[in-house]
This record gives structure tokens, sequence and C-alpha cells, in this order.
């Protein structure tokens, strides 16, 4: 395996940016991908730091691509930085440039915890056309929810979303984004996972219900664990087989 730790410049963004790449033992010529995402306290390096990934990793194919995005909510932030942009347009033109990726969104992937997790769905829902599936691991999936029921956040979530009531029904709202494009977006296979004594377990289950119904391969995991990485740990183990299988 390599991992590749890289610092570029963004123009989206107008500044410097980091991502880490890695690349597994096995020999391609093109290669599937995984974009997995970090979540709100963490950087593009806490996947690598934080659990077994590069192990498991280098028994798949995939090269795994891991984004800095700050405390952005994976969105273009009403005052802030255009991180939705960042990741979904410059950031895969910059991996297609300078690694063997696969062009065939049949063997592209996305996933993340918490933060990441909305945003991995967000960039399914958004764009099905560009990937296969999607994976999200005690996914901080109602952000309406999540701020009209803490509102310690109202300064970093209006600085990310604007007003909490133009959230609602918004490109940032995932349940609106789902209810629009669920005729678009029955075909990818979905992951959905979270722990019995995480704080997001009630968010998580109520899409439980309408995320079975909208896609024609959903898998969901409710077991014992916390918001933690002991869980997520496990969990991307999990993810990188069943991905695995799509492309087999």
């Amino acid at each position: 395996m390599t991992i590749n730790r890289i610092t570029f410049r963004s123009e989206v963004l107008g500044k410097a940016t980091s991502c880490n790449v890695f690349l597994p033992r096995i020999k391609r010529q093109s290669y599937p991908v995984l974009y997995l995402l970090h979540g709100w306290s963490d950087d593009c390096n806490a996947w690598l730091d934080n659990t077994a990934l590069a192990r498991y990793a280098d028994e798949y194919p995939f090269i795994i691509v891991m984004p800095q995005v700050e405390l952005s909510y994976y969105t273009n932030m009403r005052a802030g930085e255009r991180y939705f942009d960042f990741l979904t347009e410059e950031l895969p033109a910059f991996i297609h440039q300078w690694f063997p990726v696969s062009k065939d969104p049949a063997v592209h992937f996305v996933a993340g915890l918490s933060m990441g997790g909305y945003g991995a769905f967000k960039w399914a829902f958004t764009y099905p056309e560009r990937f296969r599936g999607a994976a999200s691991f005690s996914g901080a999936l109602d952000v309406v929810d999540l701020w009209q029921n803490d509102r310690s956040r109202d300064e970093r979530f209006t600085r990310i979303f604007g007003p909490l009531p133009e959230l609602a029904g918004g490109p940032d709202d995932l349940k609106a984004v789902f209810a629009r494009r669920q005729e678009n977006i029955a075909g990818l296979t979905l992951y959905q996972s979270c722990g019995t004594e995480d704080f997001l377990l009630p968010v998580n289950q109520a899409f439980r219900k309408p995320f079975a119904e909208g896609f024609d391969d959903y898998h969901y995991s409710e077991r014992a664990g916390d918001h933690n990485w002991a869980f997520w740990d496990q969990e991307i183990r999990q993810v990188l087989h069943l991905f695995n299988e799509k492309i087999r």
C-alpha cells in the first residue's frame, strides 16, 4: 500500500487544502474509488489515525480519498467557503488527473461518519449518476432536527446553513433532497448504521422506513456501540466488503 498526503491549492476554496489518498497493493490499470469523509471535529487524517483502515483496505482494490472540509457540513457555506462545490467538482477532477481512478461511476462510492455520513448521502442523492453506492455511519442525517433540538448550534449552523427557517426544504436538508430525487436514486446501494448507545440513533431510525421503501438495495445495521471510533472501525471494514461485492 501507499498513502499519499497531499496539500494543494483549491481555486474553489481560494486557499490551500489537504487530502489523503490510499493506494492499494493490488495492481491494476484503473481502480474503483471510495471517497471517505470525516466528522465534525476531525480532519483528513482521522480515518487513518483512529482506525485500522490501511490494514483493512489493503485487501481490496479501492483508491480511497479522504478530503479535508473543516467545520463546513459539506456545504456551500452561507458565510464561508464553497465546500460542496469543492467536494463534488474540483476534488474529483484533481483525483482523476493525478491517480488512475476508473471513470466508470459503477465503481465509485462515498462513505462517511457523523457529519461525513450526512455529506456522503447528500453527495450521492444530489448526483446519483456518479455513484454505485453510499454509506453513512452514525450519520447526522437530519440537520434541521439537530438544530431545532440544540439551539447551542445557532452561531455555527447559521454561518454554515443560513437562518434555520431557510434550511428546511432546501438543498442542505437531506429529507428534502431524498424526496425530490427519490426516483433517480433508487438504484444506489445504500448502507446505514448506528450504535444503540449513540445520541444520533433516533435520527437514524427515522430514516429507516423511507429508505427501505425508496432503495432497491438498502442495508441497515443497528448494534451495540456509541458515537466513537471503536464502532466506526468495525463499520468501515463491513462497508469495504460490501462495496467490493458490488464491483466483483
